[in-house]
């Protein structure tokens, strides 16, 4: 009975007084809340679980910013090592066109030197070109297409299907996949 006594009277750990409390609580007593040291501790932990969980939201958003960034980097250097050189591009292409007129309009009479080296050189920037990545768009015969083409003219004829190239006034070039310059063309159309 002593025993029972001395545990009731002097409380060994937080959790026999809890207990106590508790009981006490139950028979009315006043002594029903618990101390405030024991709230602002739980107060301070939950304060520190919202912060931590909060940092790591953080933490997450920054990293997939991060990702974001280092993807949209890769493809803007992708793009400019593809596409770089458009504008230099660009500048050659007029060239070629004079070298290609002057081809179709030189006669071979006494000035087959100089047609024989004008071929040579727009085959040189062809070639040069063509390292680049640079085609020309096949557009006689093809149906129009306003991605690649430009239309300066239509005519009525029977002797295409509608809507087809019957002539080029200029190449146009594409840059790997992408459109360089669109081919300047006369499209056919219907006879009415």
């Amino acid at each position: 009975m002593d025993v029972n006594m001395d545990v009731n009277m002097e409380p060994k750990d937080n959790e026999d007084s809890a207990t106590n409390e508790g009981v006490a609580g139950e028979e009315g007593s006043p002594d029903t809340h618990v101390p405030e040291a024991a709230l602002s501790v739980e107060e301070q932990l939950a304060a520190k679980e919202k912060e931590a969980r909060e940092n790591w939201d953080r933490f997450l958003r920054e990293r997939a910013d991060l990702e974001n960034y280092r993807k949209r980097v890769g493809r803007e250097k992708e793009e400019l090592l593809n596409y770089g050189n458009k504008s230099l591009l660009e500048e050659i292409l007029p060239v070629i066109d004079n070298l290609e007129r002057a081809l179709a309009h030189a006669s071979e009479d006494g000035l087959g030197a100089v047609v024989e080296g004008i071929r040579m050189t727009h085959v040189m920037l062809l070639s040069a070109l063509k390292k680049f990545s640079v085609t020309p768009i096949d557009a006689v015969g093809q149906p129009f297409d306003s991605a690649f083409h430009q239309a300066m003219a239509q005519v009525p004829t029977d002797q295409h299907e509608p809507n087809t190239v019957v002539e080029e006034y200029q190449k146009g070039y594409m840059l790997k996949e992408r459109l360089l310059r669109p081919s300047m063309v006369t499209v056919a159309s219907p006879l009415n």
